[in-house]
């Protein structure tokens, strides 16, 4: 059996920990969020539970084993809202419960009496100025989103035209683009809550007509760690006037029949998974960067010029000589292959495999940097 040649580690000088963050751009076009899969609004992709209480959204019939969870949607208004306590009202408390829920989770209380704090859309939770009592939660898989959103790399585009055609109409394009860019990975433009650190969605669009409030209008906020969003009903409430008085057009966010609904009668008279549909109907596009944390130890592995320079393989030898040497007053020559790495009990906890041998001998020192990635 080959004799084993340590050569002892120090944890100090020759070992370190890095943290890597790997990026992948998810893009979702509206189509596959609606429409693609079946008649709006019964599509084999989109899936209602019996609670009623959020609705799923996949890129292929959820039926199917190739089908990838991509977010769920749902609902709710904090239970100061004006929404609250409305004649014909529709699960009610299932919404008020819900806000509460995210709140709690992505908040937590506030004041001596541990009330739940209310969604704001500004980095200032706590002075009451921006705030959003009606809202839509959207809350992508981990499937998708990984450890987290990358910062400054979510975009949205949401259609607040007329039911028939909620992306452009007669006084021109109804889309609304909200976007995280004044957020950044040096945590510039975002702030930290028990949820995790979190940013501003505002509209990107360059003016204000058809209806858009203009640029820098901030109407939800993205949590980065948790893979939520939160938006604010208000982005379906009529800003400026457009064209032709045309504005955005509230009276039309859902469509039962013939009849219809504006943001805020839906929310009190529709069941959660009507005002999905809503929202699904209304999803041009959206787009964020996942991130992947890779953390790493990396041990360097340092060959002296005067260790290593001999084999413990038994071929190395041939009747007793060593292989690579034709007279005594050769140096030794081996080739380094492979690195183990031993506990203190000298037991193998890993080996690492060089790409190519790599030639050892007393004129050279080598340092193999090895890294465990988890």
């Amino acid at each position: 059996m080959p004799v084993k040649n340590f050569e002892i580690l120090n944890t100090s000088t020759d070992q370190t920990t890095t943290r890597t963050l790997l990026h992948e751009a998810i893009p979702v076009t509206g189509t596959v969020v609606s429409g693609t899969y079946g008649t709006f609004p019964n599509e084999n992709n989109i899936k209602n539970y019996t609670h009623g209480m959020f609705q799923s959204v996949y890129d292929y019939p959820y039926l199917s084993s190739s089908a990838n969870h991509i977010f769920d949607i749902t609902c709710g208004f904090d239970e100061s809202s004006g929404l609250s306590g409305s004649a014909n009202a529709v699960q009610e408390s299932k919404k008020i419960n819900l806000y509460n829920q995210f709140s709690q989770v992505l908040l937590g209380y506030t004041g001596s009496n541990n009330e739940v704090e209310v969604f704001e859309s500004d980095l200032n939770i706590a002075d009451n100025n921006n705030q959003m009592k009606q809202c839509f939660f959207v809350n992508f898989s981990r499937l998708l989103a990984k450890d987290q959103i990358k910062q400054g790399s979510f975009t949205i585009v949401i259609g607040t035209g007329s039911w028939g055609n909620p992306f452009s109409d007669d006084a021109g394009p109804t889309r609304v683009t909200l976007t995280d860019a004044s957020a950044s990975s040096t945590d510039e433009g975002t702030t930290t809550s028990i949820g995790g650190d979190y940013g501003v969605l505002y509209e990107s669009n360059a003016n204000s007509a058809n209806g858009h409030r203009g640029q820098n209008t901030a109407q939800g906020i993205i949590f980065y760690q948790t893979g939520m969003i939160v938006l604010s009903s208000s982005i379906f409430t009529s800003g400026t006037t457009g064209p032709g008085g045309a504005g955005q057009h509230t009276n039309e966010f859902l469509k039962i029949g013939s009849a219809t609904q504006n943001v805020t009668q839906s929310l009190v008279q529709s069941a959660i998974s009507g005002n999905c549909d809503a929202l699904r109907h209304r999803i041009y596009n959206l787009s964020y960067n996942n991130t992947t944390e890779i953390n790493s130890t990396i041990y360097f592995c340092r060959v002296p010029h005067n260790k290593f320079n001999y084999s413990s393989n038994p071929t190395y030898l041939s009747g007793s000589k060593i292989r690579v040497k034709t007279k005594a007053s050769d140096n030794p020559v081996s080739y380094i292959t492979t690195v183990g790495l031993y506990n203190s009990s000298n037991e193998l906890l890993a080996v690492a495999k060089l790409s190519e041998p790599l030639k050892k001998t007393p004129e050279n020192e080598i340092t193999l940097r090895v890294r465990l990635d988890y």
